[in-house]
């Protein structure tokens, strides 16, 4: 269970990183990339940010663009939030795959 320390935080850094993915998608060329949730550790050291990637055929080779520039983009977060947090939290990328669990329930429903 999160405290609120943990979801204000949380909060944050997905607003945050929202921006500097809305600068990154610009250089991608026709990529929309959503932080769709953030998860903190209880110590405030790993945040766990789920990504939705818009259009599908570029979801590998965008992921493993970010994750190749994960420094960069944890250094300007921490720009950001350097006057709100002592410590930045080192930032571990995953796939949301929401979207895709409920296209496919969508389709077994249809059936």
């Amino acid at each position: 269970m999160e405290t609120t320390r943990q979801h204000k935080i949380a909060r944050l850094i997905q607003k945050d990183l929202s921006d500097i993915f809305l600068r990154y998608a610009r250089n991608l060329g026709g990529v929309l990339i959503s932080v769709s949730e953030v998860r903190i550790s209880p110590d405030l050291a790993i945040a766990h940010v789920y990504l939705s990637i818009f259009p599908q055929d570029k979801v590998a080779s965008t992921m493993e663009h970010i994750e190749k520039e994960q420094g960069r983009i944890r250094g300007e977060m921490g720009n950001l939030e350097r006057h709100q947090l002592r410590i930045i939290p080192e930032l571990h990328f995953h796939l949301d795959e929401t979207i895709e669990r409920m296209e496919r329930i969508d389709e077994l429903l249809k059936q």
